[in-house]
């Protein structure tokens, strides 16, 4: 039915309604009045628009009174600053976070329309590379439903992580084209627009008292354009603000130029602009992707320190208050180039002193780091730095000769922890640390989780904890169970519903009333049949989206995340291999039927990584082709590994690979997300593995390989991974396999390069952890056949989730840095 432009109740009904109906009216008026379409005409993609149209309307007013509140109470505001938000898709989220998920789904029954199918309209908002970019997205998930003051900053890439093809066993890189045909989400605030300078050089006037006036002079400038995306808390109201920047040139073309016919050039500074939000981490191995990816770190910071302060100074007339009302994360650090544009800012725009500019910065910044790997810390040549942000490098020297004074003092004569301890790396070409400027220019310093913190105050950054112990602490990281248990795995939350309750969806610590059902049989029952389910439908999808059929009744034993060396994909490669070798030679040794599942992307520049990729097609070819195993044995390597596709294979997964070498990896988030569905983890005692073990005990999770001490003792001591191949029969047999060109018959030296460094170095001590990890898989199969004791496990695991929501981590920073208060 029509709407009506003259009753004032079918426009009340058309945007705010929440009932079935009022979803259905606002369905057909937008598809009608927005898109101009009707049912007859309207595609599916159509159908989506106009879907997502009517759920952004009942965002939109609670989204403007939420920010007239925070700007009437003149509120303490957090702002989050991270270079990705892997935020995945947006529709399912924002309905669930509304609590219309129901009426939305029998509206569209009533209009002979699919939910599901609409669904998978939406393309994913790949704005990530991995688990920084999907912890920022949970963070502001629960910033929102814990009702706290927030706003993210990030970059609106154009192209963002790319669409991974597999050819012939090799990862393709194909554009992510997400905003191709338009994104229902983001409002675009030009009036926000914020320039950006580059280049030029810094020059000093005197005023008539003969004080230093710095200006930045003959810079090329780019335009920052901010686009909103709507943050919706879960049923209370608050809708927060993410704001991705979006590169434009502050000409459209040279007319010039074009008046002559040279059309090329009269658009080449719009182009040369726009690049900088053209992708997501482009390539640095080479100087102009070096130089691109300083572009986009500092013209999303100083767009976003502008807007910041603008906001401040809309409520506050004096900026000294600054930290009394702006709290500012730097995610990792890629976003510490902040600290020294705030720095510009107070003493070049508003004629601060240093030290009085310094110690409001210091006051306003916290960091956070994701790595324990000193090779992952970025560092930025002075020659490249100084050429695109000169004036920051002035700066940058003057907060460094201040730090290393006070070092100096607290360590006089102590030359070599000067040197250690420097801004500047005395290195050739001289590099600047970000890292260290993170730590010196922030308030508080926190790793993700225990071990992680502990190693960064004992290793990575042992210096500056002796110099600035109080800075440090912890926060291990958390996921939103809204989208990855209420949202991805409805099945299992139906039943968590029934049996205790719908309060976990904001106290996920209520689920441990869980563990009166653990020896319930008929709830184990149930328990194990959902599981079922969900993995029929995993299977009906990859079935159809792969051609792939895969046994429902076998173990899914899944490794999914990011391809690095140090995530050990190899590893289970190898194991892989050893069931298969077990199967031809040893077939009554062989335990239990497994279906095994990879994936993940590669950097495009990481030849290793990219290698492994094509070592598992290549191991999945000849498994699946051997008719003597592949009933017995699967491998499939998943493509294109993405959100969407996360929430489909976290529900129906059993055994949660977490194979790092300890030590390496900083928390991890894709183990928690498998633990709250109900996997069972196998892993090291690495990242936020330890505090899992900590929460289900160690009889329900499996634990295996070298602790963080030994592998630091191995290696200190010489590690020769010849001696484990000599030890270990199957991992000789193993190696002999690929070096006869068993997985490679058309190139017999294409894995060589794996053989080499497993052989020679073995930097993330595979061939040391073997052993220990085959024992402990046989122990899973065996454990598996007892289905009850299984589903005991899997019930634990998922009753004691709760210390791993992002809620929990949430609170923790907002009382113990950044000082803001939270319901509840």
């Amino acid at each position: 039915m029509p709407i009506d432009p003259n009753k004032k109740n079918d426009w009340v009904i058309f945007n705010k309604g929440m009932t079935k109906e009022a979803l259905k009216l606002s369905f057909q008026g937008n598809r009608q009045y927005t898109l101009s379409k009707d049912q007859y005409t309207a595609t599916m993609h159509d159908n989506y628009l106009a879907l997502s149209l009517a759920i952004r309307d009942r965002i939109v007013e609670r989204w403007i009174m939420t920010q007239q509140g925070y700007h009437k109470k003149n509120v303490r505001r957090v702002y989050y600053l991270s270079m990705e938000f892997l935020i995945g898709r947006l529709m399912g989220n924002n309905m669930y976070n509304l609590g219309i998920e129901k009426q939305a789904a029998d509206a569209l029954d009533e209009l002979e329309l699919d939910m599901e199918t609409l669904r998978e309209q939406e393309v994913d908002a790949g704005l990530g590379n991995g688990g920084l970019g999907r912890l920022a997205a949970c963070f502001l998930d629960s910033m929102a439903s814990l009702g706290m003051p927030a706003h993210g900053y990030g970059i609106r890439y154009d192209y963002g992580i790319f669409n991974q093809k597999i050819k012939d066993g090799f990862q393709v890189e194909l554009p992510d084209e997400w905003l191709r045909s338009g994104n229902p989400w983001e409002f675009a605030r030009p009036e926000n627009t914020v320039n950006v300078r580059f280049y030029g050089k810094p020059h000093i006037d005197y005023d008539h008292q003969g004080k230093a006036i710095h200006k930045w002079i003959n810079t090329q400038d780019v335009l920052a354009v901010p686009y909103d995306f709507p943050v919706v808390g879960f049923k209370n109201e608050v809708v927060n603000t993410l704001r991705l920047w979006s590169a434009r040139g502050t000409e459209e073309f040279d007319f010039d130029y074009f008046k002559s016919g040279d059309y090329e050039h009269a658009v080449y500074k719009k182009i040369f602009s726009e690049n900088i939000s053209k992708v997501l981490y482009p390539s640095d191995n080479n100087s102009q992707g070096r130089e691109l990816r300083l572009k986009q770190e500092y013209f999303f910071t100083a767009a976003s320190m502008s807007d910041i302060l603008r906001r401040f100074k809309s409520e506050n007339p004096d900026l000294n208050d600054l930290p009394k009302k702006v709290a500012i994360q730097l995610n990792d650090t890629h976003p510490t180039l902040a600290i020294v544009e705030l720095m510009r800012l107070l003493l070049d725009e508003y004629d601060f002193e240093w030290q009085t500019a310094w110690d409001i910065t210091t006051k306003v910044f916290a960091y956070t780091n994701h790595t324990l790997m000193p090779e992952a810390l970025e560092c930025w040549g002075i020659d490249l730095f100084e050429n695109l942000l000169p004036r920051h490098m002035e700066i940058i020297y003057d907060i460094n000769s201040w730090f290393l004074r006070t070092v100096a003092l607290r360590y006089p004569g102590d030359n070599d922890r000067l040197r250690r301890m420097s801004l500047i790396e005395e290195a050739s070409p001289k590099r600047i640390r970000m890292a260290y400027l993170a730590i010196v220019g922030s308030s508080f310093v926190n790793g993700v989780s225990k071990l992680h913190s502990d190693l960064l105050k004992t290793r990575l950054f042992k210096d500056f904890y002796e110099f600035y112990p109080d800075k440090f602490n912890n926060k291990t990281n958390g996921i939103t169970q809204r989208r990855w248990l209420l949202k991805a795995n409805p099945r299992l939350s139906s039943l968590l519903m029934d049996k205790v309750g719908d309060g976990w969806v904001t106290d996920l610590y209520q689920l441990q009333k869980l563990n009166t059902f653990k020896n319930n049989k008929a709830f184990r029952d149930r328990w194990m049949e959902i599981k079922k389910q969900n993995k029929e439908s995993l299977v009906r999808y990859i079935k159809s989206s792969m051609n792939i059929s895969l046994d429902p009744e076998s173990i899914f034993d899944v490794q999914i995340k990011r391809i690095h060396e140090y995530k050990r994909q190899v590893l289970f490669a190898f194991y892989i291999i050893s069931q298969y070798l077990r199967l031809k030679n040893s077939p009554g040794e062989f335990i239990y039927p497994r279906t095994f599942m990879i994936g993940g992307k590669a950097a495009p520049s990481y030849f290793m990584a990219k290698l492994t990729i094509k070592f598992i097609n290549s191991i999945a070819d000849i498994i699946n082709h051997d008719k003597s195993v592949n009933d017995k044995i699967r491998l499939i390597f998943l493509e294109n590994y993405r959100v969407s596709l996360a929430e489909k294979i976290f529900p129906a997964s059993e055994l949660s690979e977490q194979i790092s070498t300890a030590g390496t990896e900083a928390s991890g988030t894709g183990n928690m997300k498998f633990m709250m569905n109900g996997a069972l983890t196998v892993g090291t005692l690495d990242g936020a593995n330890v505090e899992m073990a900590q929460e289900v005990g160690d009889e329900n999770i499996f634990i295996f390989g070298l602790r963080a001490h030994e592998v630091e003792s191995l290696k200190h001591n010489g590690y020769n991974p010849q001696q484990y191949i000599d030890q270990n029969p199957m991992l000789r047999e193993i190696f002999k396999l690929i070096q006869s060109s068993f997985f490679s018959p058309h190139d017999g030296n294409l894995f060589t390069p794996i053989v080499e460094s497993l052989k020679t170095c073995d930097p993330f001590l595979v061939c040391a952890d073997f052993e220990s990890y085959c024992q402990t898989q046989d122990q899973i199969s065996k454990m598996y056949m007892n289905k009850d004791e299984w589903a005991k496990k899997s019930i634990i695991n998922v009753a004691q989730s709760g210390f791993f929501s992002s809620d929990r981590t949430i609170r923790e920073y907002a009382k113990e840095i950044w000082n803001i208060p939270v319901k509840g």
